[in-house]
């Protein structure tokens, strides 16, 4: 995920906050590295443009894993 493609809807319809989504169809929950990091580089961007991400959800057929809920945002 590069910010100027995560971005260019919510510029255009002038957000405010958005929050970031994506699943995991092996149904592992954890956050990967990749996660984590992709997570706070859109975070840092997103306070550049005016723009909190407010969350990250990770979804899988059972359940979901919130970032804001475990600390991560």
């Amino acid at each position: 995920m590069h910010p100027r493609e995560v971005f260019s809807d919510p510029i255009a319809r002038r957000a405010t906050a958005i929050i970031l989504a994506h699943n995991h169809p092996s149904g592992i929950l954890e956050p990967s590295r990749e996660d984590i990091t992709t997570t706070s580089r859109l975070a840092e961007s997103g306070e550049i443009l005016g723009i909190k991400v407010i969350d990250h959800l990770i979804f899988s057929t059972k359940s979901y894993y919130s970032f804001r809920e475990h600390g991560l945002m």
